[in-house]
């Protein structure tokens, strides 16, 4: 048989009419018959268009509150009978089942029903029987049928219909297969999930639908896409593309500056996921001067953020820097306009988003998922490990500096004072190396650490990291405890009158 086929009928049976009058008026002009119930008869009827009620093909009327409308078989005979198999169409004669050679539904919208916060008897009723029904028979039997399955489809449909005049070819009819296939695999994912958000059945089931190619992945001989919706979570006001290296240091943008969310006018550089400046002050230029001051080598090309508007101040300081990504809640109209002196700088509005709860990564065959590291260590979580107690300003840079050890890469230590980012030492495979580094970069940018503290994004199992740091200057520090030599940290700290702090809980980020 031929690849091309002409449709002389249609089954229509859609949530969301918009876009869909064309597509009725130019199949009924081609002369195909349609075949229709409830709101979308109804809305066929109002366009002066003739339709017939899949009632008068199946015998019997909708039923159950409309739960039941086309489970039948004459109208699912119709979609999934073989044109090319001789069994098949005796069948359909015998028992006089029409030929449907167009399926096109919409179905019901179940996760904005979700998100909406409907009540949980409003979330079931969207569950879709019928129409998840239609599409995965009609996207079987592409072979013969048509099938769309979206909305966002009608468009591409209709452009087919009038190409065509209602004769569709196989590459065609398999292309809305693969979409209608996604369709419906999304749906279930989504429904799925909502029960299993109490269940939790021990399965990973993920689904998103938005999609963007980018120039190239980590490196410009690997591919890359981001899968999902940037949009909703930014404006984007200025500057060229993101790439995948931008798009993975605007979440540790993100996910670092949301612990200072609420707080005074905060600043923030990033370079390779890592901060290597950040202060928080009374105004926000000044957090951005004394952010860069704790590193401005590094913070060339890296990703600005601010926990507050970006003012004309503010944006004349930035401006002098060659920087990828600046981040904001707002922008004043005279720092947007000095910002966008730099063609490529992106500059994004950051919306109120909530962000997912778990992450997810590859790992050898498969995925890890865990919950994310939402715990921020706070003042009622310190315990007080030696005789000699921090201060009121230095247990402010203790959970200050907590703050930028979280989301910092481990092995890691944090220097800090006057909430001002000292300096870190990132990715190390000692811990000792971490704190060395660090003495050494914050020495190289004129930091004096005497009066400074620490973090350590885990225990000490030895006393040296402390010896190390108070030789250095560092009067406080705070780290999670738990190791089998801690008495050892803690009698060296008692011995030198240095403070400290343990909260429980470690914060490791690998």
């Amino acid at each position: 048989m031929s690849n091309l086929k002409q449709a002389k009928s249609a089954l229509i049976s859609v949530f969301s009419k918009d876009g869909l009058a064309p597509i009725v008026k130019k199949l009924n002009d081609l002369g195909i018959t349609i075949y229709s119930t409830g709101g979308t008869e109804k809305f066929i009827k109002d366009l002066g268009i003739d339709v017939v009620p899949v009632e008068d093909v199946t015998s019997y009327p909708s039923i159950l509150g409309g739960r039941v409308k086309t489970l039948h078989p004459k109208v699912f005979g119709g979609i999934l009978n073989r044109q090319d198999n001789d069994s098949d169409v005796q069948e359909i004669a015998q028992y006089e089942i029409p030929q449907i050679d167009i399926v096109i539904v919409d179905l019901y919208p179940f996760e904005k029903t979700v998100a909406s916060g409907a009540s949980e008897q409003d979330i079931i009723e969207k569950i879709d029987i019928g129409g998840i029904s239609l599409i995965r028979a009609a996207a079987k039997n592409f072979k013969d049928v048509l099938c769309v399955s979206s909305v966002n489809d009608y468009a591409d449909f209709l452009t087919i219909l009038n190409e065509g005049n209602g004769e569709t070819s196989l590459a065609q009819r398999k292309n809305f297969a693969a979409k209608s296939f996604n369709i419906s695999s999304h749906y279930d994912t989504a429904i799925f999930n909502y029960f299993n958000t109490s269940e939790e059945i021990p399965a990973f089931k993920q689904s998103i639908q938005e999609g963007k190619t980018l120039r190239y992945g980590e490196n410009p001989h690997q591919k890359g896409t981001f899968f999902g919706d940037f949009d909703a979570m930014f404006d984007k006001l200025h500057g060229k593309e993101l790439s995948y290296n931008n798009l993975l240091d605007v979440d540790a943008a993100i996910n670092l500056m949301n612990e200072f969310k609420g707080e005074a006018p905060t600043f923030a550089i990033l370079k390779h996921n890592n901060a290597c400046g950040l202060a928080q002050r009374d105004t926000i230029k000044q957090a951005y001067v004394d952010a860069l001051a704790g590193d401005p080598v590094s913070a060339f090309g890296g990703i600005l953020i601010a926990n507050t508007e970006i003012d004309k101040a503010t944006a004349e300081e930035i401006h002098s820097l060659f920087c990828e990504v600046v981040i904001a809640p707002s922008f004043s109209e005279d720092a947007l306009e000095i910002l966008k002196g730099k063609k490529n700088r992106i500059i994004l509005i950051q919306k109120e988003t909530e962000l997912p709860e778990n992450q997810v990564r590859t790992c050898l065959n498969g995925v890890l998922v865990q919950d994310k590291d939402n715990k921020t260590d706070v003042l009622d979580d310190l315990s007080y490990a030696t005789t000699n107690k921090p201060t009121e300003q230095e247990i402010e840079d203790l959970l200050f500096a907590s703050k930028i050890c979280k989301h910092t890469k481990s092995n890691t230590i944090v220097l800090a004072k006057n909430k001002q980012l000292c300096s870190s030492g990132t990715g190390q495979t000692s811990r000792v190396d971490a704190l060395r580094q660090s003495i050494e970069k914050a020495g190289s940018f004129k930091f004096d650490l005497k009066g400074a503290v620490m973090a350590s994004d885990a225990f000490f199992p030895f006393p040296d990291c402390v010896e190390i740091a108070g030789n250095a200057g560092i009067t406080a520090v705070i780290q999670p405890g738990g190791s089998i030599k801690d008495q050892l940290s803690i009698d060296y700290c008692n011995d030198n009158d240095i403070a400290m702090v343990m909260t429980g809980t470690r914060h490791f980020k690998h």
